[in-house]
């Protein structure tokens, strides 16, 4: 998909938030003064941008508007023009530029964690962490992908592991897709493959069961299972998977000075973690962070999730690491 195509596809979508050179800090290496950056997607695993090269901008536009756009785009000599008109509060920018390049910044997610539904927060997060990677997979393609993540990304196809079964977000917040309930074939292959690495044979045969009969009863079933103490090798070698896959990627930087004081918090959230492991407790360290380009109402978080043996299901206890 090409640059105009892309910019289609987010209009389409009433998507418009722009980025002006100074909210994007033109401080940063190589940024132009006169690019002006719409944004294209931004979570955990990316930050990417549209950006209008060589931009010149006339019109009134609103920062904080929501609501729906009306927008087209010419050419305009050697220039291209996009007009965009958000309606409800009758304002029109004109942005005049040369060409429209994507900027990508990919991003380590292995740890990330939001902590915004409680019970089984380790499937939850799992949940998430797959949904984001398919968001990076379906809006920018294959190439922003590494071997392993386009293998995983079809989790996102298993009920068991997606929104239908183990949401990380509120109802309201999800953005459903097309038949959610229904598995794909690389979905049952991936699942197949790490139940047999593990030796789990029950959940082999589910899986296999489940092939046989996709119904959503059936996917509930295997999702219950995967809180089960005797089950917890498979999800934690997902997770593991998940970790290996996007550590290729560097962390967010804030500066210097933050990024001193996080790497305090992640050393303490280490040191506890290995308190907890020499106990026999399973943890992880996590960590919820803000986008470094844009504004974001997130502050950096620091947790140690804990994974105990219950009498059937693993109990997980979330502890916040403060300054």
């Amino acid at each position: 998909m090409d640059t105009f195509e892309m910019l289609k596809r987010l209009l389409s979508q009433n998507e418009f938030e722009l980025l002006l050179p100074d909210q994007t800090g033109a401080k940063e290496k190589n940024t132009d003064k006169t690019d002006i950056r719409l944004v294209y997607q931004m979570n955990d695993t990316i930050e990417s941008f549209l950006v209008f090269k060589e931009a010149r901008m006339t019109g009134t536009y609103k920062e904080d508007y929501e609501g729906a756009i009306e927008a087209s785009f010419y050419r305009d000599g050697d220039d291209y023009a996009l007009v965009v008109r958000q309606e409800e509060e009758d304002c029109v920018v004109t942005i005049l530029f040369k060409t429209l390049e994507l900027e990508t910044n990919l991003y380590n997610y292995g740890d990330i964690a939001h902590f915004w539904r409680k019970g089984y927060e380790n499937l939850r997060q799992l949940e998430f962490r797959i949904a984001v990677l398919w968001d990076k997979y379906e809006y920018l393609g294959e190439a922003v992908c590494n071997e392993e993540e386009r293998k995983l990304v079809q989790l996102a196809y298993f009920p068991p592991l997606n929104y239908t079964c183990y949401p990380a977000v509120s109802k309201q917040y999800i953005v459903p897709r097309d038949n959610p309930w229904i598995p794909s074939d690389g979905a049952f292959s991936l699942m197949k493959e790490m139940a047999e690495q593990v030796g789990d044979r029950k959940i082999e045969k589910w899986i296999h069961f489940y092939e046989r009969y996709p119904y959503p009863v059936v996917a509930r079933c295997l999702a219950v299972l995967l809180h089960r103490n005797a089950h917890a090798k498979v999800v934690d070698l997902i997770t593991e998977r998940l970790k290996k896959a996007t550590s290729v990627y560097p962390n967010r930087s804030f500066g210097e000075k933050e990024d001193e004081n996080i790497g305090k918090l992640l050393g303490r959230a280490e040191k506890r973690k290995e308190e907890l492991e020499r106990a026999g407790i399973h943890a992880e360290v996590l960590h919820e962070e803000p986008f470094t380009t844009a504004k974001d109402t997130l502050d950096f978080h620091v947790y140690v999730m804990q994974l105990k043996k219950g009498v059937i299901n693993r109990k997980v206890l979330i502890e916040e690491i403060s300054e």
